[in-house]
């Protein structure tokens, strides 16, 4: 639900500050490395 949550705000172009919370995310682990992957190749692409 998380990852979903924060594709959904990446695609509304919600941005700003989002790889320092996803390297939180990812920390805590909240997310997976696979998961922190695709998020990440995500916000480069945006």
């Amino acid at each position: 639900m998380l990852v979903r949550t924060l594709k959904r705000m990446m695609e509304r172009g919600q941005v700003e500050g989002m790889q320092e919370k996803l390297d939180i995310f990812f920390a805590a682990d909240k997310i997976t490395i696979q998961e922190y992957k695709e998020l990440t190749d995500l916000l480069l692409g945006a």
